[in-house]
């Protein structure tokens, strides 16, 4: 089950970028809208959050078109052969990826359909976000006593 706070990024994100989430609630779950604490607790309760996350309305602004995207890529383990026509086994290390399309949001919409974990898949993006932001701030200033 996803977690209400996590929901609550994911559409922050998406608001931010222009959904509206109220009009998509009113259209896609219930005409009467109970407010935006409790339709995010009911999505997150009931376990309906996965119509809004495969939503194309919602991918189309989480997934800002145009926009540049940073994402990290997990390591990965996978059999391959070689010039020799040995089978090895290669390990990719974890890495972050760049990607700036207009259509960005139709590719992510189809990996998280097929990843395992779709809303692992769509938290690494507020993952990346977050550091960032948290790198930029500056240092908390010490009282001075």
């Amino acid at each position: 089950m996803i977690q209400q706070e996590t929901l609550e990024q994911l559409l922050n994100r998406a608001q931010f970028n222009g959904f509206e989430f109220r009009r998509w609630y009113e259209a896609e779950v219930h005409p009467a809208w109970p407010g935006s604490e409790r339709a995010i607790a009911q999505l997150a309760e009931e376990g309906r959050h996965y119509t809004l996350l495969f939503s194309h309305e919602f991918a189309r602004c989480f997934w800002k078109a145009g926009s540049e995207m940073r994402f990290s890529v997990p390591s990965m383990t996978y059999s391959r052969v070689n010039s020799q026509g040995q089978v090895v086994e290669v390990t990719r290390k974890p890495f972050t990826r760049r990607t700036i399309k207009a259509n960005v949001w139709k590719y992510h919409l189809s990996q998280m359909a097929t990843a395992e974990d779709p809303v692992e898949y769509i938290g690494r993006f507020l993952a990346l976000r977050d550091d960032g932001l948290e790198d930029s701030d500056p240092a908390p200033m010490a009282a001075e006593g």
